[in-house]
């Protein structure tokens, strides 16, 4: 599945996203989706979340 896309999203879910200030680096940051914050329905860098932690940043990799 597909970061980029919203559909592909839903709030519980385990995800890798990559914080702002960690865009040049790609370092991915783990954990659990709390809040959607994109409302498009697709995003070209991946669909902006906050995780149960409070991070913000971009779903790069949906984990099963």
């Amino acid at each position: 599945m597909s970061g980029t896309e919203r559909k592909n999203i839903t709030r519980g879910l385990s995800v890798s996203i990559v914080l702002k200030q960690d865009q040049k680096s790609g370092k991915l940051t783990e954990g659990i989706v709390k809040d959607i914050l994109t409302s498009a329905p697709k995003h070209t860098h991946g669909i902006k979340v906050r995780l149960e932690s409070g991070a913000v940043g971009r779903v790069k990799v949906i984990k099963n």
